[in-house]
């Protein structure tokens, strides 16, 4: 078994990675009085017996979220905080996530507000939260007006990352969970970047040793990236790279269109333009960037977007600064730099570079 420790003092934890964990799920939980299961009806379809062997010498109720970037919404959260409430947890009560993005994103939301703060423990069942988001403590949920705006930092006590779960995704999960691999080789390690390039057809068909190389190298950039700003402050906002654009996207097509991952994909792909645009990025790693994001993602065409409303979405982005839209720009090998735009200089950078992609 792989194990990494994030080292965030009395926040510390460990990763722990190996195919058939969940069926021992037990060796690595903390003996809570009672754990509370928040996951979603697509994986309770799946893995409802094997959470149920997993605990079944212990107390526990589960909570059933619809799938879906639209179940991550306050309302969802108070439900589930009334449902504990009802379950009589108390502060000694431990939350297990089990599922993506989605449902670590909004238990661990739950997690961090219970009574100041209860025990939380991830279980991700994809591969873009096995690399991404079960790592680093962000939790949130959304707002009509954009996504992610109440939000917490919350690590939790453990991530248990059981790369089997990975089996019953689809391609396009798989794809969704690439969009955040070549992130980090982007703006962190070429070398991981030529790596992903090489070895791109074995990463999709989740041949198991490169798989868990993949998972144990994002884990680690993403554990030395928070514990040098666990929350945000400077040097963390690299991880935004394709997330301004890609969190756009995903807000003016309702959460329906495109998974997180791929909306991330088109926004690396668009900024990689706006940054070649701006003169800060090498022509040949212009390209190298580009390439990658079609050969995991295939042609990045949002002829069904609307730049008006892309750019009001951009607008309303949490990570703005003094009214300006901040965008995290790669400017050479593993290297990126944060630049402010205005409205209005984003209006006319769309209209020069991205006049194909978008209508």
């Amino acid at each position: 078994m792989e194990r990494l420790y994030i080292d965030l003092g009395e926040a510390s934890y460990f990763i722990n990675i190996k195919g058939g964990l969940l069926k021992n799920l037990t060796d690595y939980i903390n003996g809570a009085d009672q754990y509370i299961i928040i996951t979603d009806t697509n994986v309770d379809n799946i893995y409802s017996y094997e959470i149920a062997e997993a605990l079944k010498d212990n107390l526990y109720h589960k909570y059933i979220i619809p799938s879906g970037e639209a179940s991550k919404n306050y309302n969802e959260a108070m439900k589930i905080l009334s449902f504990m409430i009802e379950k009589n947890s108390t502060r000694k009560t431990t939350i297990i996530a089990l599922g993506g993005g989605v449902v670590g994103d909004i238990a661990g939301f739950c997690a961090s507000i219970f009574m100041r703060g209860v025990g939380f423990i991830q279980v991700p069942t994809t591969l873009l939260a096995q690399v991404d988001s079960s790592v680093g403590g962000k939790t949130a949920v959304n707002l009509p007006m954009g996504k992610n705006l109440i939000g917490t930092f919350y690590q939790p006590s453990t991530v248990i990352i059981d790369t089997e779960l990975l089996r019953s995704l689809s391609r396009k999960e798989i794809i969704s969970g690439i969009g955040e691999i070549v992130k980090y080789g982007v703006v962190y390690d070429y070398s991981f970047l030529k790596f992903i390039k090489e070895n791109l057809s074995q990463i999709i068909a989740l041949e198991p040793l490169t798989i868990t190389y993949v998972i144990k190298k994002c884990c680690q950039i993403k554990a030395e990236v928070v514990s040098r700003d666990e929350r945000e402050l400077r040097f963390r906002k690299i991880l935004n790279y394709g997330h301004t654009i890609g969190h756009a996207i995903e807000a003016i097509t309702d959460y329906k269109k495109y998974t997180h991952g791929e909306a991330v994909l088109c926004g690396m792909y668009l900024e990689a333009m706006l940054s070649m645009e701006l003169e800060l990025l090498d022509k040949c790693y212009y390209q190298e960037i580009l390439n990658i994001i079609q050969d995991s993602y295939g042609e990045v065409k949002l002829s069904d977007i609307s730049r008006e409303k892309l750019i009001e979405a951009l607008a309303k982005d949490k990570k703005n600064v003094g009214g300006k839209i901040s965008f995290i720009l790669p400017t050479t090998y593993a290297k990126v730099t944060e630049v402010l735009l205005s409205k209005k200089e984003v209006e006319g950078l769309l209209l020069q570079i991205l006049g194909r992609s978008i209508k």
